[in-house]
Order: structure tokens, then sequence, then C-alpha cells
């Protein structure tokens, strides 16, 4: 996402400690659950959820069906998840929320400032990171690890089932149409490029890839070091970047994957470079394109792009 010097950054009204607790606490007084009692959160009668950003949110909305509402904070593509500072609205939304999906592994680390504002006695809290027993200096971009979208897919509608038992047989037949409908072709592409294209080397301009490229099965030569850099919005080092260099010039990666929403000058010289060796360029975003779209189209459009760039490389 947009990191110092990119250009791109948007942030929300920030909120101090006070005001964030007199925030949550006049939203509670319309919102939330009773202390005592097992209602649901619900708008219109359905289970009031809010998700931290909408790579998971879409999946949430998906999984919920007509019984879910699902709110998602940020959903502005040119908004940086780690340094947003939460609004009175968002407050509002986890003061009233049933189910809160968050992230974690440092990506959205103001989400826990907003639920220790609005502790809720039934209020059912998902960390992604936790639950997948990710490191805290783990890759938070666990959207881009179909293994990860899998078991998290198991974990919100568990979560659902948890906070509307009622409703639970629903919640198993939007599981499993989510999972063997709506994820088929993401799932038959995932299958297609580690068939052909493994072990084929690709350059990546920052760690947003790494989850898929190991699904993939491919061979990503770009320095570690570099990709955590560039993500994080620190200087990469003159030795990984020359390292790049080389790998381009002797045309040692088949294709360039760019996240086309962290343009930073470094990254874009290299996706210059590539092009003028004639090494195929394709591109990913760290939020739906275009806005609104559903994670599986997203997903599913960026691996035939990424399908299309690796047999125009190798003709395979």
């Amino acid at each position: 996402m947009a990191r110092p010097g990119s250009g791109r950054r948007v942030r929300g009204a920030a909120l101090g400690a006070t005001a964030l607790a007199m925030v949550v606490a006049a939203g509670c007084g319309t919102s939330a659950p009773s202390p005592g009692g097992d209602e649901t959160a619900t708008a219109g009668g359905k289970l009031e959820v809010v998700a931290t950003i909408d790579a998971w949110g879409g999946i949430a909305a998906a999984l919920g069906g007509d019984k879910v509402h699902e709110t998602g904070i940020i959903t502005n593509p040119d908004t940086d998840p780690h340094d947003y500072e939460p609004t009175p609205a968002d407050a509002r939304a986890v003061a009233g929320a049933k189910v809160v999906i968050a992230n974690g592994i440092g990506y959205d680390a103001w989400a826990d400032r907003l639920l220790a504002a609005s502790p809720g006695k039934d209020r059912v809290e998902l960390n992604i990171g936790k639950q997948l027993n990710v490191p805290a200096d783990g890759n938070p971009h666990q959207w881009y690890s179909p293994a990860a979208v899998a078991a998290v897919a198991d974990l919100v509608t568990a979560n659902y089932k948890r906070a509307d038992p009622a409703d639970a047989a629903y919640f198993d037949q939007r599981h499993d149409r989510f999972v063997s409908g709506d994820l088929a072709r993401y799932q038959a592409l995932i299958a297609e490029i580690r068939q052909k294209y493994a072990g084929t080397p690709v350059g990546a301009s920052e760690s947003i890839v790494e989850p898929l490229a190991q699904a993939l099965g491919l061979n990503l030569v770009t320095p570690e070091a570099f990709l955590k850099a560039i993500s994080e919005g620190t200087d990469p080092s003159p030795a990984d970047k020359a390292a790049i260099d080389a790998q381009i010039t002797a045309k040692a990666l088949k294709v360039y994957i760019f996240n086309s929403q962290n343009s930073t000058p470094d990254v874009q010289a290299q996706v210059d470079a590539a092009k003028r060796a004639g090494i195929e360029v394709t591109t990913v975003t760290e939020t739906p394109a275009p806005a609104g779209a559903t994670f599986q189209d997203w997903q599913t459009g960026q691996l035939q792009a990424l399908a299309d760039a690796l047999h125009r490389a190798t003709g395979a």
C-alpha cells in the first residue's frame, strides 16, 4: 500500500484515546448488544459484521449472504492501512458489531484500540494473523495465500455460527457455495499455473507477492530484504537494488509482478527497465480492483493476467 515517498496517502480523522472512548460510549447506547442478553447486533435483522480491510470484508459478505450486514473500515484503495486513524464512524460501527474481523500481523494495529475502547461481552473477534499462527513479523498479506483464504473462510463461518447459532445451517450452505462455486475458477487457475510454470523465475516489487508466488511454485528471485523494505516504506539497500538491476539486465527473470498501488521511484525504475529488456510485466493490487469487485473476480483477473504473462514469456 502507499508508503512514504509514493505520494499516495489518505488518512482518516484522528481520534485520541479519550475522544475514541466517548464516541464508542455514545454508539453503545443505540446499537451495541445488550450486556446480559444473547441477541445479535443487527441492521434490519441481519448480523452486524465489521471487517478492517475490504480483502477480508468481501469474503465475509459472501459467506454471510442475506443474514449479514458487512461494514468495511478501509475501502478506499488510496488509504494506507498501517497509518490509518479510525474515525468516529469506525468507532460506532465496532461498538455495534457482533463480529469483528481484523487482519493483525501489524497491518491494522489501530483495530486493537477500537476493540479495547468498546469491550463487548457477546462480540466475536477474529484476528486472522493470530488464528493462522503467523509470526508478528510475518507477511501480513495473507489474502494472497490460497491456503490462508481457505482457512479464513472456515474461521469466518465458524464465528458466524457462534454469533448466530439459529442460522448455522444457512452459513454452512454459504460456505460450501463460496468454496466450491465462487472460488472454483480461482482454484483452477492456481492449479494450472503451478502445473505449467512451477520453478519459473519471477521478480516482484514488494512482499505482497510472496505468499502467492510460494503457492504457485514460482521462483521469486528478488531479494527478500528489498520486498520487505518497499512494503514497509523504508529505503532498500544499494546492494539489493544493484542485484535486481543485474537480474533484469541478464534477463534472469521471466515476469516482473508489480503492485500498482505502491509505485515508488525505485519500483518504477525497475518496471521501466524490465519493459525495455523485453521482460513481461503484470500487476497486482493490495485492495480489490476495481473498487467494489468481489474477492474472486479480483483475484481471478490477476491470476489470469499472470498466467498470460507467463505464457508469453515461456511459450508454455
